[in-house]
């Protein structure tokens, strides 16, 4: 009996030890099935074979983390010249009755004087492995440098002739509504004077907020 009993034991042992190690190769091959499909070869796909369109009250992602966590690239210009920015700063809310974005911008910045010639721009965003190339975006000015020829995402036109990336997993089309220049007296807090104080010494002038309605939303397939 003692025979029998040791044999089943080890028999439940190793069918343990066997169904663990299947388990395991079953969640490295998920994550690695995960990883293969959120860096997907997106190259040559077009954008409609990309991304479907939804309406504001779809989004399934939260902001305060796509705009605090993942960022905002901020994208403006033409198929033949466009820029990109990082900002981390903003929201999405109602205004005149109508969806819009806000975006808290320096008012130097590169981008912003693409923003009000075209009157239209994109912000997207993009999953973690995506991370280094968002932050990229932030690293210099495309005014004195050749940044938007180092970048290694794919630009692509939308159908009302926008530009954002094959990449991105959501991108937000807006039209320029209103550029607002703060002043140091509309903060009561001292952080906030501070910020733009300070900020004001390298522009030579106050931070812009900046409200765009929402025209389209499109997110990956």
């Amino acid at each position: 009996m003692k025979i029998h009993f040791y044999l089943l034991l080890t028999l439940g042992l190793l069918a343990g030890c066997n169904s663990s190690g299947q388990k395991t190769e079953e969640k490295t091959d998920n994550a690695n099935e995960a990883t293969e499909q959120t860096v997907e070869n997106v190259t040559d796909k077009t954008f409609e074979e990309l991304f479907i369109s939804i309406v504001p009250a779809e989004l399934p992602d939260n902001v305060f983390k796509l705009v605090g966590q993942d960022f905002t690239v901020i994208t403006a210009g033409t198929e033949s010249d466009y820029n990109s920015m990082t900002a981390s700063w903003g929201g999405w809310g109602i205004m005149f009755n109508e969806p819009v974005t806000w975006c808290f911008l320096r008012a130097n910045r590169y981008t912003l004087e693409y923003m009000k010639r075209e009157r239209v721009y994109t912000m997207s965003y993009f999953d973690d492995p995506y991370k280094d190339q968002v932050i990229f975006f932030g690293s210099s000015s495309g005014r004195d440098s050749d940044k938007m020829k180092k970048h290694t995402l794919t630009a692509v036109k939308t159908p009302i002739g926008s530009i954002s990336y094959k990449e991105a997993k959501l991108i937000v089309e807006c039209e320029l509504t209103e550029i607002t220049t703060v002043q140091p007296d509309d903060f009561y807090t001292a952080e906030g004077k501070i910020f733009v104080t300070d900020a004001h010494k390298e522009a030579k002038e106050y931070h812009k907020i900046v409200f765009g309605k929402i025209s389209n939303i499109w997110i990956k397939k």
